[in-house]
């Protein structure tokens, strides 16, 4: 069983496609499409998974590359998700100091009064 990452898809790919795209190589277990979960929409990639790893490989060396409604795939084997992530130990942040996320006007949940004009 091999795991494959599809990037570059148009936002138009359906299931049905990429299964037929990709069944010509070998066995297909199971296609996932990205969407996004506010609208619902493609975000442009998705996994292939198929059942034989050399079945995979051969598909990844004939489509990787290769053009879909206008645009260039992206395919290779999909890494776990503890790999994915390099660089920093912990995101977060990246600018300023750290302290509490506050500003100095901030009075800690109380509705900010308008000031009296200085003239």
């Amino acid at each position: 069983m091999k795991n494959l990452y599809v990037g570059n898809l148009p936002h138009s790919t359906t299931e049905a496609e990429l299964r037929n795209l990709f069944e010509v190589h070998g066995s297909v277990e199971k296609i996932t499409l990205i969407t996004d979960r506010d609208t619902g929409r493609s975000r442009g990639f998705g996994f292939v998974e198929m059942t034989n790893a050399g079945e995979a490989e051969k598909a990844i060396a004939a489509l990787n590359g290769t053009d879909l409604g206008g645009r260039t795939l992206t395919i290779n084997e999909a890494k776990p998700k503890s790999e994915r992530r390099s660089g920093t130990g912990g995101g977060g942040r990246r600018f300023g100091g750290g302290g509490s996320g506050r500003g100095r006007d901030d009075y800690r949940g109380h509705p900010r009064q308008p000031r009296e004009p200085r003239w």
